[in-house]
């Protein structure tokens, strides 16, 4: 017999509702952490200028801020990646954001050089350095079975909305109420994101009783691991006897070389070169910035569906190809190509994260957020290294043409290493 309308109304009533996964939430507090953090390093670049009228300190001065910053930014992830397996994602981000709002406070109090490289570089550096990529890597190694890559993506694009969203903000802010006023308010907003960090973070979903989003089944939480440094450097040891580790630290290099290495210190007197105002070559560089961020996640949706290997081939490629036309495409207004060349090479900035972390989760396990924060560490000695070279270049032979040549070949040296890796699991630790 059928059952009745009534008993239909009672057992629809009674079936649970779907309700969406904490694993959604939980990345959302995370991209909202790696945002603020992004905000940060941006900010040394609109501090010259004004420190220098104030306090008539130089400018190289005020320039080794903001490089022990970038050298402790690369260098902490890793040890950060070990220490979230130790006290969990929650009081490692919470911590970093006290950290960096710690050191724009005081940075607004300064009257030293030297008190800046301690509060921005020092302070700053290594809170922000705990919510890099890496940082992405863990949480969605943790959280999520399914989708994966395309939550890696969003996260890995969310340093540079936070750059996008808050350096017009600030450039302005700075332009007309000086610069501490800013650098205040970037340590409100550190703050402000600290609280639902605390409140909403969750370190594992087997501390809420739920199976990580995708998976069929309950995952338990792993005990704390000790000694967060020592495993840091006892899994860099282990993989450093490994081939995966290689091709991918040298392919990193190449790509912290071609990508923000270059482009964030050498794009605007490149530009300048061939006559194209500073205003224009820095919108620019804000749309590669767009575009980097639809591109991660394009690469992260991809990374879900295809061999990493292969999407990491095909945006070193592409990356090459850019690179080597751009001398063709350089001229002193913006023209439709150069804006081809922006949307392109923009596409695959940072779209060479996902498939890396991916591939380090593969090759090394729980050890993997480890393993990529060492190899995101080789990205910035090469962006470092790119950085330098770049302007040396520039002064030997009087054009940056050779410069995007060399990297261009680069790139075609980095895609060919995708292609030899490996991902078979190894054990490091």
């Amino acid at each position: 017999m059928a059952p009745s309308t009534t008993e239909q109304t009672t057992e629809q009533t009674a079936a649970p509702a779907r309700r969406l996964h904490r694993a959604w939430l939980t990345a959302a507090v995370a991209g909202a952490a790696v945002v603020t953090a992004g905000a940060f390093t941006t900010v040394p670049g609109l501090l010259v200028t004004p420190l220098h009228e104030e306090f008539a300190w130089e400018r190289g001065q005020v320039a080794l801020a903001a490089s022990v910053n970038m050298v402790l930014f690369g260098l902490t992830a890793p040890f950060a990646a070990a220490l979230m397996d130790r006290v969990g994602a929650r009081r490692v981000a919470g911590g970093a954001l006290l950290l960096v709002a710690a050191g724009a406070v005081l940075t607004g109090f300064m009257t030293r050089p030297w008190q800046l490289v301690a509060y921005w570089g020092v302070l700053t550096g290594l809170g922000s350095g705990c919510l890099t990529m890496t940082f992405a890597a863990g949480v969605t190694a943790r959280w999520f079975d399914r989708r994966r890559g395309l939550v890696t993506g969003a996260l890995s694009s969310s340093s540079h909305l936070g750059q996008l969203l808050f350096l017009p903000l600030l450039a302005g802010a700075v332009e007309r109420h000086g610069w501490r006023p800013p650098v205040v308010t970037l340590a409100l907003v550190a703050l402000a994101v600290a609280a639902p960090v605390f409140l909403a973070l969750r370190d594992h979903p087997a501390d809420i009783g739920v199976k990580p989003y995708g998976a069929e089944e309950f995952a338990p939480k792993p005990s704390p691991a000790s000694g967060a440094a020592t495993r840091t450097l006892m899994v860099l040891a282990g993989a450093l006897r490994t081939r995966p580790f290689w091709l991918l630290a040298g392919m990193f290099v190449l790509c912290g070389a071609s990508t923000n290495g270059i482009m964030w210190s050498n794009w605007a007197p490149a530009a300048h070169d061939h006559g194209m105002r500073v205003t224009a070559a820095a919108s620019l560089l804000s749309l590669i910035g767009v575009f980097s961020a639809l591109g991660a996640l394009l690469s992260g949706w991809l990374t879900d569906r295809f061999d990493p290997r292969r999407l990491l081939t095909v945006c070193f490629a592409v990356r090459a190809l850019t690179l080597l036309a751009l001398p063709m495409v350089f001229s002193s207004a913006v023209t439709a190509p150069m804006l081809l060349f922006v949307f392109v090479y923009g596409l695959v900035d940072v779209a060479t994260v996902p498939p890396v972390i991916e591939l380090c989760r593969r090759a090394y396990g729980t050890g993997g957020p480890i393993v990529f924060g060492w190899i995101n560490a080789a990205h910035q000695v090469g962006a470092g290294a790119s950085a330098f070279l770049g302007a040396t270049a520039r002064d030997v032979f009087g054009t940056y043409d050779e410069v995007w040549a060399a990297l261009g070949a680069g790139c075609l040296v980095a895609a060919l290493l995708a292609t030899a890796v490996r991902a078979t699991l190894v054990k490091v630790e």
